[in-house]
């Protein structure tokens, strides 16, 4: 059973998480798979733009609490684990087909990254996202330490990632983050309809766009993604983390 799937709708690819047990919760299969998933979307010809949603109740819950001790057993295990989840925000944001992201129920740390990571986003109504990352003793990723600050300013990003607090649909599309807000049975519909239309326009004259807003301009998503990973390696693998996700896992 693959954990991301991918299907051609018309002129769109559609990758899915697909872990809805676990609400789409990372772990190293999914971010395999998902991986796969996007690397074909990327090279697909047939397409011209991606939409990206969760199946089951939630987009995405974050790490998966439950596989932490493997994934940070040893330093090779941590930096090939926070390898892996750079890589998913290398295939989102560095290919050069824009990526729709069909956001509902639950975004909360690497899932909050992922919808920072889409070109556009639909939202919907009953959407939640939050930064559990400090209190769990880890660490943010997917280039947010340079994406965040440049979306909502400094003070909001910070306080976004300092205390952690849940945030709807509504306060997103106020900072910027969130285009639009549907309901649920009308989400990806949508994100069909945008990415349609994104679809139609001249595919060149976007993947230039995109390529030189995330890779071009001084490179300084690149090295938030090296730097993100070096601060995650160290955050892992502390004392502390082992004992604040120990204590996060019971709940």
């Amino acid at each position: 059973m693959s954990y991301a799937n991918y299907k051609v709708v018309g002129q769109v690819g559609v990758v899915t998480l697909n872990r809805p047990e676990r609400l789409n919760a990372i772990g190293t299969q999914l971010l395999e798979d998902l991986h796969v998933a996007l690397q074909r979307a990327q090279s697909d010809r047939a397409t011209s733009a991606i939409v990206l949603h969760g199946a089951g109740r939630a987009f995405c819950a974050g790490d998966d609490l439950k596989d932490f001790a493997e994934q940070a057993k040893d330093l090779e295990s941590i930096a090939s684990h926070v390898e892996r989840i750079q890589r998913i925000t290398r295939d989102l944001m560095f290919g050069e087909k824009p990526v729709i992201g069909a956001i509902h129920g639950f975004a909360v740390g690497g899932g909050f990254e992922w919808l920072l990571n889409c070109d556009l986003v639909i939202a919907t109504e009953d959407l939640v996202c939050f930064f559990p990352e400090m209190d769990w003793g880890q660490f943010v990723t997917g280039g947010v330490t340079y994406l965040l600050p440049m979306a909502v300013g400094y003070q909001k990003a910070m306080e976004l990632w300092l205390l952690g607090e849940r945030q709807s649909s509504d306060t997103l599309q106020k900072l910027g983050i969130v285009n639009w807000i549907v309901s649920k049975d009308q989400l990806l519909t949508k994100a069909m309809s945008v990415a349609e239309a994104v679809s139609t326009k001249s595919a060149m004259s976007v993947g230039r766009l995109k390529k030189l807003l995330t890779t071009q301009l001084q490179g300084q998503l690149a090295n938030s993604l090296v730097l993100e990973h070096r601060a995650t390696v160290d955050c892992f693998g502390s004392p502390d983390a082992a004992e604040r996700v120990k204590k996060f896992g019971k709940n």
